[in-house]
């Protein structure tokens, strides 16, 4: 098959988003006491002028660059109850929140327990995380503490990288149309390994990667999985290659209070390996929500 490049506002260069803050929306003090009062109330999250940016964002994610970083939530006020129900009252002004994990949890807390990270989820080690995307239309992350040091966040238009491919390798472009087996990491029978394509094409046109390089490399454990080709090999290298490429990757050293909204269809994200504090309660924690926006 032949494919084409796409051309919209979801394709951008790091290098060129690096000094701008186009996609940063902080929060003035007055956002911050609603966020606050909003916590303490008894209805569901009123944001009376908040929740008219936060509708924007929205736009952004869907209609624009496909990120936006919040910038100010008033975390260091908040117990960590507190946080967990700013985080779903924001992230509900943008979209409709997906359960996820064991038990169907509307949030996940993204914490170091210690765990194996070639056979654990992404939210349970503190190991670097290969580029890739998550599998709903958003995922928010709000950063409650940092870590000591690492565990940077990097994000890459994947509109961009597939139209580099496009055009410097078209016969590697072709292969993401085609199914590529992934691990759930739900154990080690035949229901943890699935088998689709990276790329799609949407109803109405718009491209959609799905790629997670650490999910695809573990699923070579599984039994009736067969082995990458040399092609599908030259194609993870030279995605590798090109999100981790400066000029395309857009780093973000999330601070208390950030929290990061992107669009999974047209946008990759990765984290650096982090060193934690000794002391629980200074430890890196982040919480992650996923979201439909349809």
């Amino acid at each position: 098959m032949a494919v084409a490049e796409f051309v919209g506002p979801g394709e951008w260069l790091g290098a060129e988003l690096r000094d701008s803050d186009a996609w940063r929306v902080p929060l003035t003090e007055a956002h911050r006491r609603e966020v606050l009062a909003a916590c303490d109330s008894e209805e569901s999250f009123p944001l009376p002028t908040l929740a008219p940016t936060l509708h924007r964002v929205r736009d952004e994610l869907m209609h624009g660059r496909g990120f936006v970083l919040v910038q100010g939530v008033p975390v260091e006020q908040m117990t960590e109850r507190q946080c967990e129900r700013a985080a779903l009252g924001l992230a509900r002004h943008v979209g409709a929140v997906v359960p996820q994990g064991p038990g169907a949890r509307p949030l996940m807390h993204v914490r170091d327990t210690g765990a194996d990270p070639s056979r654990a989820k992404s939210y349970q080690h503190s190991g670097r995380l290969g580029f890739h995307s998550d599998p709903t239309d958003v995922v928010a992350l709000l950063c409650v503490r940092p870590a000591k040091s690492g565990g940077l966040s990097a994000i890459v238009s994947s509109v961009a990288v597939h139209n580099e491919l496009v055009r410097t390798r078209p016969d590697l472009a072709e292969l993401l149309y085609q199914p590529w087996w992934h691990d759930r990491r739900t154990g080690d029978g035949p229901d943890s390994f699935y088998a689709k394509p990276i790329c799609t094409v949407d109803d109405d046109g718009r491209v959609s990667v799905a790629y997670g390089p650490d999910y695809l490399r573990s699923a070579q454990r599984g039994a009736t999985v067969p082995p990458f080709t040399p092609a599908q090999e030259e194609t993870m290298a030279l995605l590798d290659e090109l999100t981790n490429d400066t000029r395309f990757a857009l780093t973000m050293d999330l601070r208390a209070g950030d929290m990061q909204f992107l669009n999974n269809h047209v946008a990759l994200h990765s984290r650096t390996a982090y060193e934690d504090y000794r002391e629980p309660h200074r430890r890196r924690h982040l919480l992650r929500l996923w979201l439909t926006t349809t």
